[in-house]
């Protein structure tokens, strides 16, 4: 509205400018041509002054000899020599006189120039200006009026959606995670807001699971051994036995606690492979050293095991089998899948290729034990869930589900080929540097 204003006012001062270059000339002319004698038109000008903004015009020859003017005695313009000198230099001027606005401009007639000025006070202009200005002023006040209502209004129900996503949040307890705040578009912020929450109580919510599951399992799979080598040990209490009975209830409580010790390590391995991999430390760990550091663990641990480490092709760089890492838990699961081959194969042996190819570095544990059967592949991966096979091996159902958690920390995959009575090849990829 300023902007209007300005450009109205600068409007208005150009046009009357214009206007009053035109009734000078007028004027002069009707001087110069003799048309209108000098007292008839100052006689015109002082009855016209009474009534509306008449425009005061004088006439000079370029010597600065005063030829003609509307009223002297009025003179609102004070002509100076160096006001003509200036007309005559720069041909038009144009200033204001107090609340008048004057032009002077130099007006060649019959082969001589003459320096005209004229003044007047744009009355009928400034009431329009000043108009509009009422005008502009009354539409800003019902504008901000008409503003604070409707913003009141927007804002009011902004912040109802933002006050709604803070009770629903509230009412988020540990025991309700599954809630979630609506979301209605997902395109403005607040959606975005929505959308961020949901994504964290879905972060909460896993963690809260795998708490609760953790402890679930622990106290569940730690009853039956632990309670086992109780047993065992209060039976051969009971009374006086040989030697050999103790000697062998004895083997059978080294046996159930090497199976609470294993147990433990499987839990606890399985709790650190589902941290979020900013909480674990990632180094550049060289894959086949790993795999070998794997292989000795496994043979030192079951001397009847095989394990054989194929490397299907030379690496001109090392880095197309060095991966960014945790080298504990990647040996945890080279180790797993070592031992899951030997246990479930006649022969004992786990067959090992690595390779690469891209951007990354694929392992294949391949046996050709008793395989897997199509009805199991499903819960391949979930925790302490055995399939129909588990009576040929012994086991506690956490290597493959902590296999899995560990390649897919490392950013990786892993694909089962099974075929019954044929073998097993576990694929894993991982991405190298």
């Amino acid at each position: 509205m300023g902007m209007i204003w300005f450009l109205s006012e600068n409007n208005r001062k150009n046009i009357f400018f214009r206007d009053l270059k035109k009734e000078g000339i007028t004027k002069a002319n009707l001087f110069l041509q003799n048309k209108v004698d000098a007292a008839t038109m100052q006689s015109i000008y002082l009855n016209n002054s009474e009534f509306i903004d008449e425009v005061e015009v004088a006439v000079y020859d370029t010597d600065f000899n005063l030829l003609y003017h509307d009223a002297k005695e009025i003179d609102r313009v004070k002509e100076t020599r160096e006001m003509i000198d200036r007309i005559i230099r720069e041909k038009s001027i144009e200033f204001f006189e107090g609340g008048y606005q004057v032009v002077g401009l130099l007006y060649p007639f019959n082969g001589r120039d003459y320096v005209i000025t004229a003044a007047a006070f744009d009355g009928y202009g400034y009431a329009k200006v000043d108009a509009l200005r009422n005008i502009l002023l009354a539409l800003w006040m019902i504008g901000l009026a008409i503003l604070a209502v409707v913003g009141y209004f927007l804002s009011r129900g902004a912040l109802s959606s933002v006050s709604n996503i803070v009770r629903k949040v509230e009412k988020i307890t540990a025991f309700n995670l599954g809630e979630r705040i609506p979301v209605t578009n997902g395109k403005d912020e607040l959606d975005e807001l929505a959308i961020t929450f949901n994504h964290t109580l879905d972060r909460l919510e896993q963690s809260f699971d795998a708490q609760k599951m953790f402890v679930s399992n622990v106290s569940h799979e730690l009853r039956t051994p632990m309670a086992a080598l109780i047993g065992g040990l209060e039976i051969a209490l009971l009374k006086e036995r040989p030697v050999d009975t103790y000697r062998k209830a004895i083997e059978d409580a080294l046996v159930d606690a090497d199976k609470v010790v294993k147990l433990s390590e499987g839990l606890l391995n399985l709790a650190r492979a589902s941290y979020q991999p900013e909480q674990i430390k990632m180094e550049e760990v060289c894959l086949d050293e790993l795999l070998l550091d794997a292989r000795e663990l496994v043979l030192k641990a079951n001397n009847t095991y095989k394990v054989t480490l194929i490397f299907d092709e030379e690496a001109d760089d090392d880095a197309v089998i060095t991966v960014s890492g945790n080298a504990y838990l990647l040996k945890t699961a080279f180790v797993n899948l070592m031992e899951n081959n030997c246990k479930f194969s006649a022969d004992r042996t786990s067959s090992v290729q690595i390779s690469f190819y891209g951007e990354k570095s694929i392992l294949r544990f391949s046996d050709s034990g008793i395989g897997i059967p199509e009805e199991d592949m499903g819960h391949l991966f979930t925790p302490f869930l055995r399939g129909s096979n588990r009576n040929y091996a012994v086991g506690n159902g956490i290597g493959m589900a902590l296999v899995q958690k560990i390649v897919q920390l490392h950013k990786g995959n892993i694909r089962v080929h099974s075929y019954p009575g044929e073998g097993t090849v576990f694929v894993v990829e991982l991405p190298h540097i």
